[in-house]
């Protein structure tokens, strides 16, 4: 990276890349809609925390009054901080109400998608979005409760009903059998895939030449994009063929990390 240079933070977080970044000498502008993100006092002559989505990088920016930047970062997902709060609705560990928004209080929640749409809109959107196979299964038990006025309110309440409706018994499963289906109402509560297109869109657009864009996913759909974008955008080159992993020392230190996927491209001069 280059000292004095300008990079975008797409989500804030805990700051962590923020950190990073500033700490060698960077200048940061970050984007995070969730109100409780905050820089640190240490950080506040580096790093520039803007409320908005970071699909909105371009109008963002030039309200900044900034033009070229070096670099531009996306952590794609649900950050640590929102899963581990139980009002937000985004944990199967945690029982909290079926919210699942990033903004923290406006447009439809988990539950008004679950609340309004009917059978195949319902199946059509946990097969795109979760990739999971029983959708229509999911959405017909879904539909039933609703009939009946048993519609879950709660996380635990949605995850047990999926449950009910996938898992194989006596096979012990990896992963929680209602992850796809949590996974799938997030992503259009928030129009996740979108903003992730338009963001990098308009980060590429504001690269100077040789600077790079870093993408991290956490499922096929995210890290679709990207590579579809790095490979096929002419403004830049993909700099890794396969996605980076993490090693056994990172995911000792942060099982989270267990399915990150690490691109990077640079612009073309």
């Amino acid at each position: 990276m280059r000292e004095g240079g300008l990079y975008v933070d797409g989500t804030f977080g805990a700051g962590g890349h923020a950190r990073a970044i500033a700490e060698r000498g960077g200048r940061v502008v970050a984007f995070d809609l969730d109100e409780s993100a905050a820089v640190p006092p240490d950080l506040a002559a580096s790093v520039t925390l803007v409320r908005r989505n970071f699909a909105e990088l371009g109008d963002a920016l030039d309200g900044l009054s900034l033009g070229e930047l070096d670099g531009a970062l996306f952590d794609l997902g649900v950050s640590s901080m929102q899963f581990d709060r139980p009002e937000r609705g985004f944990s199967l560990r945690f029982d909290g109400p079926l919210d699942m928004r990033m903004t923290g209080g406006t447009g439809d929640t988990a539950y008004d998608l679950l609340a309004t749409l009917d059978e195949r809109e319902l199946a059509d959107t946990i097969f795109a979005f979760g990739e999971e196979r029983a959708a229509r299964r999911i959405a017909r038990a879904l539909v039933a409760a609703r009939d009946a006025n048993r519609l879950p309110t709660r996380t635990l309440e949605l995850a047990g009903l999926v449950a009910g409706v996938v898992q194989v018994r006596g096979k012990r499963e990896r992963v929680h059998p209602a992850t796809r289906t949590f996974q799938a109402l997030r992503i259009a509560v928030n129009d996740e895939l979108g903003s992730l297109e338009r963001g990098l869109d308009a980060a590429i657009g504001r690269l100077r030449p040789g600077g790079r864009a870093v993408a991290i996913s956490f499922h096929s759909l995210e890290d679709r994009i990207v590579k579809r974008r790095f490979r096929d955008d002419e403004r830049v080159r993909a700099l890794t063929k396969k996605p980076l992993i993490p090693g056994d020392d990172e995911l000792a230190r942060n099982p989270r990390a267990r399915s990150a996927k690490l691109r990077v491209a640079e612009r073309q001069p």
